[in-house]
């Protein structure tokens, strides 16, 4: 896995996404599209572009558990619950957490809840400790077309121009595994 960013590259897409821009950069499985979760305009932009309803809800992918916590009722577990999640993070397991009041509905959708992951992609981390809060995740792919896997693949489905974070995936086949945080319930198999 290629991990070494070119010069000036994360600064380039830290201010893309400052600018409220749809981004794509490499996750564990395939290569995302994201953006400011706190920005209504991006995020909307992002639904446009995968032709995704607001009510389905979105992920969160950040580089440590702090980022996460403006979102998430993380009191609302118990510390055998977050002993869980503890123990799959950093990795490729999405764990559904209530969501704070104050969580924006264009994340949560029609849920009370929000899907997020601690990513152990070295990239992504990077990329979120400089921007210095978590981002929107989902597969960088439009919609009928396979998600994207290299950066070659974003350039065909979303334009040269589009503002990509160059790196390898981290190998992985399957997107990430998603569970409830609460209860444990698998919602998708990793």
């Amino acid at each position: 896995m290629n991990n070494n960013l070119p010069e000036g590259q994360l600064a380039q897409i830290v201010a893309a996404l400052k600018q409220q821009q749809v981004i794509a950069y490499p996750t564990e499985a395939v290569f995302g599209v994201g953006c400011d979760p706190d920005s209504e305009i991006a995020v909307t932009r992002l639904l446009a572009l995968k032709q995704r309803p607001v009510e389905k809800g979105l992920i969160l992918i950040a580089a440590d558990f702090e980022q996460l916590k403006p979102y998430i009722d993380a009191a609302a577990l118990s510390e055998e619950q977050l002993s869980v999640v503890f123990a799959n993070w950093p990795g490729p397991v999405t764990f559904v957490f209530p969501a704070l009041p104050s969580t924006p509905k264009w994340l949560t959708g029609r849920f009370d809840s929000l899907a997020v992951r601690v990513t152990n992609h070295p990239l992504v981390k990077d990329l979120c400790l400089a921007y210095g809060k978590p981002l929107v995740s989902t597969s960088a792919n439009l919609t009928g077309l396979p998600p994207c896997r290299n950066v070659q693949e974003v350039q065909q489905q979303f334009g040269e121009s589009f503002p990509v974070l160059v790196g390898d995936t981290g190998g992985r086949l399957n997107p990430s595994e998603i569970r409830d945080a609460l209860t444990g319930e698998l919602f998708r198999q990793g």
